[in-house]
């Protein structure tokens, strides 16, 4: 379990059960009581609708008030024979984006036993009656750590006996129902939990980022290439333990459900035998869908009972791993797939998966933040866009792939009260100097955006090249406040930080004008060479350039300078087998105040056809480059 677990609203399991113990009383939540604002905000009540108990009289048999409480079942489990996707099945609320979820997560034991803790303490115990408390708990991922989530048994039952929500197909099987009711209390009662998004439930059952994928159906449907891609990066997810769910939002008349959610169970290539050819295999690329309301939907190729079956012999499926292992699952090839569903989303575990280093830093989008807004909007808003927080992060030695995920706090328990949307949000990265420690104050070279969406959480991928970069979490209106999680994954160890509004306090002496350098490029020279840039008692340098062609260096650099007039060199030197040889120089002096200033320099010694090209800024405010 993840070091950080905090326990939602004060409440502590092991002590409220000791409590009930030692009293022989069960357990009653006062914070989640058994009674319609738990329930329903907008909807109406159900008639007949009631809360019970999975089993009462045996365990409180001495107790007079209990004698005639009416139970579910005689003999409650937890857990059936184990815990599998069969055990859910979704009830009369618009919740299967979270059951769908969760049928993922029952597949994997790693994972389930995160979000219900210590289950085995938790089972009815028949032989000691006397230790059950009615009092259970579970835990989900919420903004950097687990939440400990109480809840007592009373469940909602219909007119007619069943559970109202999600329940078992074995009757006497009570954890999805129990993990289901914690969900919801976390979320603010049953009915917040209509309608949602797959990638939320993923991200809080599991801690690891989802990273959405929309299906462009009409190339997909003409290029195999690109369907093999596809193909084969869900594989990969799938062989490292990553959860995949999809839906479909169009209209389909071939037994799928628009709008629902199906998750991915399985990916298999399997080569079948061509009936009109002798001798010939065909490879197939199949996956296996789950419906989580526990029936089989697709009527097409290879789904079940399809004539396609017959190709294979029953023994032959069981060595090719093409079992249908429980209700509501099925086969379909990929190529049919890809041309209904239109949007996927893996989610990947982040200790399973290859983005082994993690840095994370939450953050706030306000209004009173160091005395000037920090919700300043999307790029579109050019005067207050950069006034957003902003985190550095340093790429060193080659190009990096780097994932970067952006959660915004959950409103949903806000559903009550009318404001439970999410605000559309997203960020941008801006590549910047090199040797940059201050907020950025003007936008020169973009190097990832994401999209906007009213989502809980925003997710990139991207290969970024060596050098600082700065990202911006915005929301996509100025003005708009709130929490959020900035976690950025990558195979080596990269740092988010904090930039901090105030850099200059600590610089001694104290500078006078800002001045940056960018060292676009050397024309006349091999491949070989790097450069330095110097200024006063710094110093930049570039990577030694080795592609063909005139070096591109491309070099971006910040000086804080307390004599301005003293000028700026740039060294060209030539990476040596034993020493390195300087090829020559370049001085400059700038003006305190210049924007965007061109020069085209040849070197001062040296190989006096090679001509440096570098651009510079300057400004006696510290802080408006």
């Amino acid at each position: 379990m993840p070091e950080r677990v905090v326990s939602f609203q004060g409440q502590s399991f092991h002590k409220l059960r000791r409590y009930c113990q030692r009293r022989g009383v069960v357990f009653k939540d006062p914070l989640f009581p058994a009674s319609a604002q738990s329930l329903f905000f907008k909807r109406e009540l159900p008639p007949g609708l009631s809360w019970k108990r999975p089993r009462v009289r045996n365990v409180m048999h001495s107790l007079a008030i209990y004698r005639n409480y009416s139970d579910i079942c005689r003999d409650p489990r937890l857990f059936v024979d184990g815990i599998s996707t069969r055990d859910l099945h979704q009830g009369s609320l618009g919740n299967c984006w979270m059951v769908a979820a969760i049928s993922c997560l029952a597949s994997e034991p790693s994972l389930w036993k995160k979000v219900i803790p210590d289950h085995m303490e938790q089972e009815w115990n028949p032989k000691r009656p006397d230790l059950y408390a009615g009092i259970f708990h579970f835990r989900f991922w919420r903004f950097g750590s687990w939440v400990d989530v109480v809840v007592d048994d009373r469940l909602p039952v219909s007119a007619d006996g069943a559970l109202l929500f999600c329940r078992s197909a074995t009757p006497r099987e009570f954890w999805s129902a129990l993990l289901e009711k914690a969900y919801a209390k976390l979320n603010g009662c049953y009915e917040a939990l209509e309608g949602g998004n797959t990638a939320e439930a993923l991200i809080d059952f599991t801690g690891g980022v989802s990273e959405p994928l929309s299906l462009d159906r009409e190339a997909l449907s003409l290029q195999m290439d690109q369907r093999r891609a596809l193909f084969q990066t869900l594989a990969q997810a799938h062989e490292r333990k990553a959860l995949i769910t999809c839906f479909i939002r169009s209209v389909m008349e071939c037994g799928l459900v628009r709008g629902h959610a199906y998750g991915i169970t399985a990916l298999k290539k399997v080569h079948v035998a061509e009936r009109l050819s002798t001798g010939r295999k065909s490879r197939l690329l199949l996956l296996r869908m789950r419906n989580p309301w526990g029936t089989t939907d697709w009527t097409g190729a290879w789904g079940q009972g399809s004539q396609q079956w017959q190709q294979i012999s029953r023994t032959d499926r069981e060595k090719m791993g093409l079992a249908v292992r429980d209700i509501g699952e099925f086969w379909m090839e990929f190529e049919d797939f890809c041309h209904y569903f239109t949007d996927v989303v893996v989610c990947r575990l982040v200790e399973k998966s290859e983005e082994h280093a993690r840095s994370q830093l939450s953050g706030v989008w306000d209004e009173q933040m160091d005395k000037r807004s920090r919700c300043g909007g999307c790029i579109n808003h050019r005067d207050t866009f950069l006034h957003n927080p902003q985190f550095l992060f340093e790429v060193r030695g080659k190009e990096e792939e780097v994932l970067i995920c952006l959660q915004q706090e959950d409103r949903r328990m806000r559903r009550k009260n009318g404001d439970g949307e999410n605000l559309p949000i997203g960020f941008e990265v801006l590549k910047v100097e090199v040797n940059r420690f201050s907020r950025v104050q003007t936008v020169v070279e973009q190097a990832a955006s994401s999209v906007y969406m009213d989502s809980r959480s925003v997710t990139v991928r991207a290969c970024f090249s060596p050098g600082r970069y700065v990202v911006l979490p915005t929301t996509f209106l100025p003005g708009a406040t709130g929490r959020f999680l900035l976690r950025l994954f990558s195979h080596s160890h990269i740092q988010l930080r904090l930039v901090s509004p105030s850099v200059f306090h600590c610089l001694l002496p104290q500078p006078t004008v800002v001045t940056t350098v960018h060292l676009c490029r050397v024309t006349g020279l091999s491949p070989g060479v790097y450069a330095v840039v110097r200024c006063e008692n710094d110093s930049v340098r570039t990577p030694v350039f080795k592609a063909e062609g005139n070096p591109e260096f491309n070099l971006r650099s910040i000086f804080y300078r307390r004599y301005p007039r003293v000028h700026i060199s740039i060294e060209l030197w030539r990476k040596g087998v034993l020493w390195d040889s300087m090829l020559g120089e370049v001085r400059l002096k700038t003006a305190e105040s210049e924007r965007g200033r061109s020069h085209v320099m040849d070197l001062r010694r040296g190989l006096s056809r090679a001509t440096v090209y570098l651009e510079t800024s300057s400004s006696l405010c510290l802080t408006d480059l």
